[in-house]
């Protein structure tokens, strides 16, 4: 049974030296940012918050500028992010980096936890009914199997 694990998945430490979290502004992603921001502090790892600044071509045909409106939109988060570390600090020490990627949440999700080296993964859970039917990021990052993924409602 040992020799059927994938030689990658261990990296020989004990517990998680680097766990993502996706960031949206969205109330189960800080939900899953807390959650986290916990996990990272009592495991000593580095909590890697990452937000995923979409790719819209239909918003330059509208005459906005995706790319200024996404990147004001991660000044906020990293904003906000500041904000709370400093209000707890010395109570709750977390280290912790923020990092924005291009393209749609799951594959940039995915990218962000192979480029860090992610020991594990927690998102909130969606908040779009759709999601029922067609998959949710979390969905969709449990089933590609290449991580522990947490999902925080």
């Amino acid at each position: 049974m040992v020799d059927k694990l994938p030689p990658s998945f261990e990296r020989g430490t004990d517990g998680p030296k680097v766990i993502v979290v996706g960031l949206d502004g969205s109330e189960s992603s800080w939900r899953a940012a807390a959650y986290a921001s916990g996990l990272a502090r009592r495991q000593k790892a580095l909590l890697a918050v990452v937000y995923i600044q979409p790719v819209l071509a239909a918003g330059a045909a509208l005459g906005a500028s995706v790319a200024d409106t996404t990147g004001e939109v991660a000044e906020e988060l990293m904003g906000e992010i500041r904000q709370a570390a400093e209000r707890l600090r010395g109570a709750f020490e977390v280290r912790w980096e923020f990092h924005t990627f291009r393209g749609d949440p799951y594959n940039g999700l995915v990218q962000a936890a192979d480029e860090l080296k992610a020991d594990a993964v927690v998102v909130g859970a969606s908040e779009q009914a759709g999601h029922r039917f067609i998959g949710s990021v979390a969905v969709r990052l449990v089933k590609a199997g290449r991580w522990p993924v947490t999902v925080v409602p």
